[in-house]
């Protein structure tokens, strides 16, 4: 009898088979997590997704709090009106189911997001190559364990399923398709409205145009089922970031809360902030003029790592974009430039590490800004680390552009190297 060949064997234990068993374990210890222990099921906003969009329908949308796990802050619904439309189903199902199935989505929407991230990089061609298909896994199973993600399902977040709509955006060559996806995760969280910078930056006018017009409908659709709420978010609560959270809390990575951590007090939009704000941009504008022109995702990541640079508050879990990061150094068309493994290896120890998270500990208190010397520095690594980013992306673009002849490493396509 034929005994089957190695390569045949269906007992055999493929790289894309490990890589599988690797993704369902950390699935299945989340899972049980969630279940089994007394914190799994917090999922505090979750909560207040599912049980504010209840009062979507009466004058009290924005008066809703949740403070059952968090006495110290009662959470405020702090969506605009449309992301109660699009959660309002929720509230009709047992918070349980909820909670898992959300647990599931976040799972297959971080799938997509790293097999766009390769698509981006490498062409759809590549896709089809078991080494890639392994990489997809392989690194879906990675980013769980980032701390943007980790937080993510700790808390019941929506920000994986926003970078997605994201990243089909800038997958999709069609202006309409592109426009519609960042106009509605727009409309359901006020941040992925940067991505319209995204479509200036890439001349792709009438998605730019059409993710404000799909914007408007959707503001526009509030204001059908409840006009005063719809006018006092827009009106009043727009901007208000102490509603939001503690500015100076290390959870806030954003630009505004290293500065506050830094100087001791809430530098708020004032000299300090404009004077970070336009450094940043102008980093950000040399990036983005150092990239190679068909570089989609180093695009995307310029705009969007700025947009949580300049957001008032960018919660730790607003840093997923920290993952195509991290591919695109790795696998991305500077790959091969001095460097890039460096910062790739920075973002990868301090997102497995959780540096939010750990800092968090030696905080009194979240609504305390005080001056903690070198723990203040390290509670800005996301702020610096996109600092460094771009300045590195500058280097970089003017260290390829000095070379005489294209390097292998560098030409599009997949990658001549095998996955590490």
């Amino acid at each position: 009898m034929n005994q089957p060949s190695a390569r045949t064997d269906p007992r055999r234990f493929t790289p894309f088979r490990l890589a599988l068993v690797a993704l369902g374990i950390t699935v299945l210890a989340r899972l049980l997590w969630m279940l089994l222990t007394p914190n799994g099921m917090n999922l505090v906003d979750l909560h207040v997704y599912v049980d504010g969009s209840a009062s979507l329908l009466t004058d009290h949308l924005y008066d809703f709090t949740y403070a059952e796990k968090t006495p110290d802050f009662p959470l405020p619904f702090t969506y605009p009106p449309f992301a109660a439309v699009v959660f309002f189903p929720l509230h009709f199902l047992p918070f349980t189911v909820v909670a898992v199935l959300w647990l599931f989505a976040i799972v297959a929407a971080l799938y997509w997001v790293v097999r766009i991230a390769f698509e981006l990089l490498l062409g759809p061609e590549a896709l089809a190559e078991p080494r890639w298909r392994t990489a997809t896994v392989a690194w879906t199973a990675v980013g769980l364990w980032f701390e943007p993600v980790r937080t993510t399902i700790d808390y019941g977040q929506v920000n994986i399923f926003l970078m997605l709509g994201v990243m089909l955006a800038i997958r999709s060559t069609r202006w309409w398709i592109s426009g519609t996806l960042v106009g509605v995760v727009a409309g359901i969280k006020l941040t992925p409205a940067i991505s319209g910078v995204y479509f200036l930056a890439r001349r792709r006018w009438a998605a730019a145009i059409w993710s404000g017009v799909v914007f408007g409908l959707t503001v526009a659709s509030s204001f059908l089922l409840n006009p005063e709420e719809t006018r006092r978010y827009f009106g009043t609560l727009l901007g208000d970031a102490d509603r939001i959270g503690p500015v100076g809390s290390v959870w806030n990575q954003s630009l505004r809360g290293a500065l506050s951590r830094l100087l001791g007090s809430d530098v708020g939009t004032g000299p300090w902030w404009i004077a970070g704000v336009l450094v940043t941009g102008a980093l950000g504008w040399f990036a983005w003029r150092a990239l190679r022109r068909d570089d989609l995702l180093g695009t995307a990541l310029i705009v969007q790592l700025f947009g949580l640079m300049i957001s008032p508050i960018s919660w730790s879990h607003h840093w997923g974009w920290l993952l195509p990061a991290v591919l695109w150094l790795v696998y991305g068309p500077f790959r091969e430039v001095p460097g890039a493994k460096i910062l790739a290896g920075y973002w990868l120890f301090t997102t497995l590490l959780g540096a939010p998270w750990v800092l968090s500990f030696l905080q009194d208190s979240i609504w305390t800004i005080s001056r903690w010397g070198v723990w203040s520095w390290l509670g800005a690594v996301d702020a610096v680390g996109v600092l460094a980013l771009y300045g590195w992306t500058i280097w970089a673009g003017r260290t390829v552009s000095r070379t005489p002849t294209p390097q292998a490493g560098l030409s599009p396509g997949p990658s001549p190297h095998p996955v590490p």
